[in-house]
């Protein structure tokens, strides 16, 4: 697999403390991208999936793995593996796409396919300077979906990700 780097503990690229895999190869191009060194495929190094279920299993309070880029899905066979290796080990996974998830459903491409199937929130769409907002959770422009892939599967139509309340495990006696 070829990436640009990881990032062991990131709260920014997902919901909870993350295993962050920044992949190599990028065929959007987004302006204004925050990324623009993952776009060469031939850049950044190879490793093996090895070697990142072993950097991924050194930090034992990370809640998930994030594959970003560059483009998960120009990789994506690897990425597939990776992410269920990640939930063998009760992970979750956040992949960033600059493809529209309808897209990649439809595509009839069986590596796209998998790495869907192992996905539980996809961040999709290109990144649009002119929609960017340093509001917005987990993702850099408004266009951006968080995607709950699972149901959404199951549903045949985008259901929204949507965070649980911190506090809702929490009951407050009546008084």
């Amino acid at each position: 697999m070829r990436i640009a780097n990881t990032v062991n503990d990131s709260i920014v690229d997902g919901h909870g403390l993350r295993f962050t895999i920044f992949t190599q190869g990028c065929p959007h191009h987004c302006p204004g991208c925050h990324n623009p060194d993952t776009h060469d495929p031939a850049g950044g190094r190879e490793v093996s999936l090895e070697e990142l279920m072993a950097e991924m299993g050194r930090n034992p309070l990370i809640e998930g793995v994030t594959l970003s880029g560059g483009e998960p899905f120009a990789q994506a066979a690897d990425c597939a593996a990776l992410a269920q290796a990640a939930h063998a080990r009760g992970l979750n996974v956040w992949t960033y796409s600059g493809y529209l998830f309808e897209h990649l459903r439809d595509s009839g491409n069986p590596d796209w396919t998998a790495l869907l199937a192992q996905t539980d929130v996809l961040v999709d769409g290109p990144f649009l300077a002119k929609e960017k907002s340093y509001e917005l959770h987990f993702r850099g422009s408004r266009n951006q979906r968080l995607i709950d892939v699972p149901r959404s599967l199951a549903q045949g139509r985008v259901v929204l990700w949507q965070e649980e309340d911190p506090l809702a495990k929490f009951t407050v006696p009546e008084s």
